[in-house]
């Protein structure tokens, strides 16, 4: 696993000396000298990589990686280019289009998200290849957590997009005033339609962002 070097080391340096990080490290070690697992070993760290802890504005919260060939690269919803678009990330750029007026994109590439300030955070940085959730005891959640509280501790204004009976999941974390929550059902095809659509939350953040005297997201992807 790369290492995290950048301003996210201070506040997530005490989960690498805890007994679970250890039992992780050596079991997503083990898994994968022994296994396909996605995503690359060097990317696990990605969102982390792309976003620094300084610059987080919106918090975007996703369960495991995807776990086709060649899908994850570490950020929750992104593909790598020339993968198709996946079906939740179709339904993120059908709401986006109506709510901002994207144009939608002929790519599932989200990095530019990630440096503008969205962090695109799984809450299992790991999977075995064709296997949802088979990382899911491993104890990444443990991490994840702690970074979503370290966020929550900061005052400056977050957006947190809750999207998902998973991620709502995290919201009794979430309790410092300064920040935005935003729940709404999960945009994969099962529920998207049961109040996804509409929610408006791309909107809802950059309003909230600008109100707080903080440059709104670009949530533009540019075709590949």
């Amino acid at each position: 696993m790369s290492q995290i070097t950048n301003d996210w080391l201070k506040p997530l340096e005490p989960e690498f000396k805890k007994e679970y990080y250890r039992e992780l490290f050596y079991k997503v070690k083990d898994e994968y000298s022994k296994y396909p697992v996605y995503p690359n070993a060097d990317d696990i760290f990605n969102a982390f990589h792309l976003t620094p802890f300084s610059k987080v504005k919106v918090v975007v919260i996703g369960q495991d990686p995807y776990h086709e060939p060649g899908q994850a690269h570490g950020l929750s919803f992104s593909v790598k280019p020339g993968i198709d678009i996946p079906p939740s990330l179709v339904n993120i750029y059908k709401e986006l289009h109506d709510d901002v007026g994207i144009k939608i994109p002929n790519n599932g590439y989200l990095e530019k998200w990630a440096k503008e300030g969205v962090l695109l955070l799984n809450t299992i940085l790991t999977v075995r290849a064709h296997q949802a959730m088979s990382h899911s005891s491993f104890g990444w959640q443990k991490f994840t957590d702690a970074a979503i509280k370290a966020l929550n501790e900061e005052n400056r204004p977050i957006v947190f997009m809750l999207w998902g009976k998973p991620a709502g999941q995290k919201e009794p974390m979430l309790t410092n005033p300064n920040h935005l929550i935003l729940k709404a059902p999960h945009p994969s095809p099962l529920s998207a339609y049961r109040g996804f659509f509409g929610c408006k939350h791309f909107s809802k953040a950059n309003e909230f962002l600008v109100t707080h005297g903080e440059k709104p997201i670009n949530w533009q992807i540019e075709d590949i």
